[in-house]
């Protein structure tokens, strides 16, 4: 039994020092800011806040500041459907963030968050129908306490304060410096330096291409390719629109379906025609280095297109790199780390000043925060999840999880939705409390893993799925990434369903009665 769980206990009987609201909403990152707009516009009468422990909003935005630091999604789909973007497609970080602040801004966001409040503890009373919140102030050490009707997590889904790396042999043995993306040092100098990035994702395909210059050289160490699309950073479209006077608002509405569209187009071939789509990608990736380049091992992934997010790559600038030699590729597995490097296994040994291990994050399952309901502790892995969005028996809470194949924040809006709709429709019933369980007819169904790794099928995932929470064969308790099919359901979606469980308040009996 954890601390943090202990003093949440011992705080259940300080509710009334505990501040309350309608709604809490976790995390002040894409997600939670957009849950904020709608909790502002669609439920207007509700009080909402926002906790988050870094000190300023942007979550992924904010937390990765390694060289070149941008979206591999465009973003007039990764941007809200209610604010046009009017910049490149594949923005950087920082002009994500400039974005991200004038939504707060625009719709006076601010008061309603506060930042440095880390959550340590979260349990709901069955009797109070209440969510009662722990929280450590990081700038002062202060415990607060906070109490809500619903619970909204906006966390994200991997640990903000430490990336994956893989412990190799050998690693105490090198004499340089090894450096995780994730937690990048402003004081690292690169010119000059021999560099190995390990990794084929894309964190890999950003970092290489933004640092080729600066350094001597760099190597992009990989143990097997991953698919990209390289490709211009503009859209035609949207500056054909430009052009001709069309209103921002118009452009982004028009070239946010044309986007999805021919996604839905690209997703549907790469299930369909796989071995097409690859070569389409594969041609893609030639154009730049030419057709005597050795695409195989270095560019043929071993799985099917989409079964991993797939990267664009804008301009090319990666293998824009590759092909003037500031770059290269190495495809093999690491036998161990030396004093100057790394050994393959292979048997080549590459040296290195700086090695930089782009190898991925490591899985948070709703910010790893102790959950417990009436003081007994929750674990999601035992639950069956409703949509990717709620799990059985956890009352008064959703789980923003966004897209594998499409952009994350095409979900927060779809959610926003819904949750502002399931609140209206308990306030007309006189509901304290929801929770999703199965209906009968889903008592004998398959439970099975989070997601079927046929589907899809990236390292984090697969080294956590044990943690998350199941899914049942039953269309409705799965998280199926389809956005297409979501965005005509998720608005119609019946809440008085037999898989939504409502419960009033009960009134209390004068102790003497």
């Amino acid at each position: 039994m954890s601390r943090a769980w202990e003093e949440n206990m011992a705080s259940s009987s300080k509710t009334t020092e505990a501040e309350h609201f309608d709604v809490l909403i976790v995390g002040a990152g894409i997600s939670g800011i957009g849950a904020a707009w709608h909790m502002k516009h669609q439920c207007p009468d509700k009080t909402y806040l926002v906790l988050e422990v870094q000190e300023d909003f942007g979550g992924t935005w904010r937390t990765h500041t390694y060289p070149g630091i941008r979206s591999d999604s465009d973003l007039y789909t990764f941007g809200y459907r209610f604010k046009p973007w009017t910049g490149t497609p594949i923005a950087t970080a920082q002009e994500i963030l400039t974005y991200m602040g004038e939504v707060i801004e625009d719709n006076d966001l601010a008061p309603n968050i506060r930042y440095r409040h880390r959550i340590v503890a979260a349990d709901w009373s069955s009797e109070d129908k209440l969510w009662t919140l722990t929280a450590k102030r990081e700038d002062t050490g202060e415990t607060l306490y906070f109490t809500a009707n619903f619970l909204w997590m906006c966390q994200g889904y991997y640990n903000h304060e430490k990336g994956y790396t893989p412990e190799w042999q050998g690693m105490d043995d090198y004499k340089g410096q090894i450096i995780h993306p994730q937690t990048w040092p402003e004081d690292v100098d690169i010119k000059g330096k021999k560099v190995i990035c390990i990794g084929s994702g894309a964190t890999a395909a950003t970092v290489v291409p933004a640092i080729a210059g600066e350094c001597e050289h760099v190597t992009l160490l990989q143990r097997s390719p991953t698919y990209f699309i390289p490709g211009r950073n503009e859209n035609e479209l949207a500056d054909a629109l430009r052009e001709v006077g069309i209103e921002e608002e118009w452009i982004h509405e028009i070239v946010r379906r044309r986007v999805l569209f021919d996604q839905a187009q690209f997703t549907h071939l790469a299930q369909t025609v796989p071995d097409a789509v690859k070569e389409q990608l594969l041609n893609g990736v030639r154009e730049f280095l030419g057709p005597d380049y050795p695409m195989d091992p270095h560019f043929t992934p071993r799985y099917r297109p989409w079964q991993q997010r797939i990267a664009f790559v804008p301009d090319g600038d990666l293998f824009q790199g590759i092909a003037s030699g500031k770059a290269s590729v190495v495809t093999d597995q690491i036998d161990r780390f030396t004093e100057k490097g790394i050994l393959l296994k292979s048997g080549e040994e590459l040296e290195a000043d700086i090695i930089i291990t782009a190898t991925g994050f490591n899985l948070s399952v709703l910010g790893d925060i102790p959950f417990s309901k009436d003081g007994a502790p929750i674990d999601f892995s035992q639950t069956v999840t409703y949509r990717g969005m709620m799990f059985t028996g956890v009352p008064n809470m959703a789980w923003v999880f966004g897209y594998f194949r499409a952009s994350w924040t095409l979900r927060v809006d779809l959610m926003g939705d819904f949750i502002s709709r399931l609140l209206k429709h308990m306030d007309e019933i006189g509901a304290a409390e929801v929770r999703v369980e199965l209906r009968e007819e889903d008592k004998d169904m398959e439970i099975k893993p989070w997601i079927d790794p046929d589907n899809f099928n990236p390292g984090y995932l697969m080294r956590s799925m044990h943690l998350m929470p199941k899914r049942g064969t039953a269309y409705i308790w799965q998280h199926t990434q389809d956005y297409w099919r979501e965005r005509d359901e998720l608005p119609t979606i019946d809440l008085e369903g037999a898989e939504f469980v409502y419960e009033r308040k009960k009134a209390k009996v004068p102790e003497d009665a």
